[in-house]
């Protein structure tokens, strides 16, 4: 593997290569080909989802040269002085290319004297000039900025299509990935193109051969699929004592209680829609190792009978209180003996 980052490796290049954002393709394509150019664009989404990429694609697809795009990020460059600048450039004519892209990155760090200067250029921009600004937090960009751009909604990937893309760069890597592993780093990932490919690249690095969910648990430190199962066996079958005996292991493992309690939500969530959802069952088996469609499939059984609704409501109410208790492991400690406890 390369010494590029895989996120820079495997940044779309083209319409064709973006996966995920299908809506926006579409009008964005059917518009350039038709000549409807708008002389500014509001790229909203949260981080990773391919903003500033498809802001590329969109400058290329207008001819311009490298030399005429111009990528500005608003967090280090949001004073008045440096959108002074910025309207002092867009004056002059392109070098070899029929437009200028300029493209802003979280323009709602811009300050309000900024915002309201860049205004006037919105509002009157030079015929030879495209903006694309990118932001994470529309609602800190002033309304007359959005109201004269044309707007769209980045959609965060899937954990099935974060899947695909782990295992599709893995193999132009020359590396094979088991599902498990895949869909573990699709998880880490945290439905985040850039953040996905990150965790990818880290377990590339650290490991030889056949990915394994083994291997990449090791590497990024993810609480084992094993003690997941434990914890669920254990509280299928009523056993409080085990239940709590697999929390005191996570401790002692010093484990991200957030990520155990979301693996564990992932699992439950699993054995649910396989209980329910025969048609979700036949997708669902791709993503997963025949060991835990195996462990799915008996619990999702009478031997997974009090894994319930019920259950999976209060195991995400211990989720949520995470962040809010002192000592990590207690909302769900507090969960199981509300779950399990005599009447």
């Amino acid at each position: 593997m390369g010494e590029l980052a895989l996120y820079r490796k495997y940044r779309p290049q083209a319409f064709a290569d973006v996966v995920g954002q299908d809506h926006i393709i579409e009008v964005l394509e059917k518009s350039l080909k038709s000549g409807a150019i708008a002389h500014a664009y509001l790229f909203f989404g949260s981080r990773g989802t391919g903003k500033t990429s498809i802001a590329r694609i969109v400058a290329r697809e207008l001819g311009c040269a490298p030399e005429d795009i111009y990528e500005i990020d608003a967090a280090s460059n949001r004073g008045i002085d440096d959108v002074r600048e910025l309207r002092e450039g867009v004056r002059s004519l392109p070098f070899r290319s029929p437009y200028k892209a300029y493209i802003i990155d979280e323009v709602h760090m811009l300050s309000k004297d900024a915002f309201n200067a860049f205004l006037k250029t919105l509002e009157e921009p030079p015929k030879h000039v495209v903006f694309m600004l990118a932001t994470t937090e529309i609602e800190k960009v002033p309304e007359t900025v959005v109201s004269r751009c044309q707007t769209f909604t980045f959609k965060k990937p899937s954990r099935v299509i974060l899947k695909k893309v782990v295992e599709e760069i893995a193999r132009k890597e020359g590396r094979a990935i088991e599902p498990g592993a895949a869909a573990l780093n699709a998880l880490l990932g945290d439905r985040s193109f850039r953040d996905t490919q990150g965790v990818l690249q880290l377990v590339l690095s650290g490991t030889t051969g056949t990915v394994t969910r083994e291997g990449a648990e090791k590497i990024t430190a993810a609480p084992s699929s094993a003690l997941v199962e434990d914890f669920i066996a254990a509280l299928a079958e009523g056993k409080l004592e085990s239940v709590l005996g697999v929390i005191r292991t996570a401790t002692e493992q010093n484990l991200n209680f957030k990520l155990f309690l979301k693996l564990i939500l992932e699992a439950m969530r699993t054995i649910l829609l396989f209980r329910f959802s025969p048609k979700m069952k036949d997708e669902l088996r791709g993503e997963f190792s025949s060991d835990e469609i195996q462990f799915f499939e008996r619990y999702a059984g009478s031997a997974g009978a009090s894994i319930n609704s019920q259950t999976l409501v209060e195991i995400l109410d211990a989720y949520t209180a995470i962040g809010r208790a002192h000592i990590p492991e207690l909302p769900l400690e507090l969960a199981v003996i509300k779950l399990l406890k005599k009447a």
